[in-house]
């Protein structure tokens, strides 16, 4: 037993050391995510009149920031194999509250801790659904989402609050001193500094990607199982009211049908950038690319004067496209095994 285990740790370190440094950092779904983006981008502002204006980065920034926010929770959560649909209705939902109190005659900064308040309540709802009951969240934030929004659009109908405070819709949209970089970016980096440490650097997201692979594995190594995943739930929650709250000051307005579909983007540039749907597999600075490159391509295409059917056309082809070279390079993979079924790797080792 003992040999048994030492060949398998010989053959995970030979598997993860056997090539250069700079093939595991370059050669990765994430570095072509970010290559395909920076051409994209060159491309565009060398063709596409207007893109290279330092007012389009603005445009850009703030409005693929939503994106960006939810991104950061969902990679975690679809790492450990499961999935959240409700995010776009949690938003709906915050901008609705935060739109309807303030109406009310509460301080906007009460009605902004209301509304987190009330995302962090949506993400546990999900949350115990999922882990509690034990039922899929494919099926749980389908129905909630359905849920969220009715409630959204019960409250506020089909009218619009339009009146928020100067001071906050200014501060949504206002740029650092002299330059054309929103200042809500920073609010991001200090959330993409925390998530990535989370991630990347804890026992926590370690548990994340043993979920992920195995979640009866993850259990009897230790992991909490069902107490991660419901803090990725809550933490979603509260990251889709935040971006609902900045949704609603953004545009200035709270809707009951504020960022509708919205989580098919966030799910797309998700994917897009190297998550696995299965689970186990993912990283932050991919899934941050993924999301810039459709914003690229989203801006781009309305700068050429493309429908917007057709832009969903093509970053629908993106994430197809996506997929299926995951899929590809799976099964090359499993075709550099050797004759007798097992890994060339093994072989080596025990030689």
């Amino acid at each position: 037993m003992t040999a048994t285990t030492t060949s398998s740790a010989v053959a995970r370190t030979y598997r993860d050391y056997d090539r250069p440094l700079w093939q595991r950092i370059l050669l990765t779904r994430e570095a072509a995510i970010i290559g395909l983006l920076v051409i994209v981008a060159v491309v565009a502002s060398v063709s596409v009149r207007g893109f290279g204006q330092p007012i389009t980065l603005t445009y850009l920034l703030l409005d693929v920031m939503p994106i960006l926010l939810i991104a950061l929770p969902m990679t975690l959560i679809m790492i450990t194999g499961e999935i959240d649909l409700s995010v776009a209705s949690i938003v709906g939902l915050s901008s609705v509250l935060t739109g309807v109190l303030t109406q009310a005659g509460l301080p906007f900064e009460v009605a902004a801790v209301v509304a987190l308040i009330a995302g962090a309540v949506c993400g546990a709802v999900n949350g115990f659904l999922v882990t509690v009951v034990g039922l899929p969240s494919l099926a749980v934030t389908i129905g909630t989402l359905a849920l969220f929004r009715g409630l959204a659009v019960g409250l506020l109908g089909t009218t619009a609050i339009t009146d928020f405070p100067d001071f906050w819709t200014d501060l949504a949209k206002m740029r650092v001193g002299g330059s054309n970089i929103p200042l809500v970016l920073f609010l991001f980096l200090a959330l993409l500094v925390v998530f990535t440490v989370l991630l990347h650097f804890t026992p926590f997201g370690r548990g994340i990607y043993a979920i992920g692979l195995s979640k009866s594995a993850a259990h009897f190594s230790g992991v909490h199982v069902e107490r991660t995943k419901m803090i990725l739930f809550v933490l979603s929650g509260l990251v889709a009211a935040l971006a609902g709250i900045f949704y609603t000051l953004r545009f200035g307005s709270a809707r009951g049908d504020n960022a509708t579909g919205l989580e098919l983007q966030v799910i797309a540039a998700v994917v897009l950038g190297g998550v696995s749907v299965f689970g186990g597999r993912g990283a932050i600075h991919g899934v941050i690319a993924g999301v810039l490159l459709i914003g690229v391509l989203a801006s781009a295409l309305r700068l050429a004067n493309v429908t917007s059917d057709v832009i969903n056309i093509i970053t629908g082809a993106l994430l197809v496209l996506s997929v299926v070279t995951n899929s590809f390079l799976a099964w090359l993979r499993t075709r550099r095994r050797a004759p007798g079924g097992k890994p060339r790797v093994e072989a080596s080792t025990a030689g």
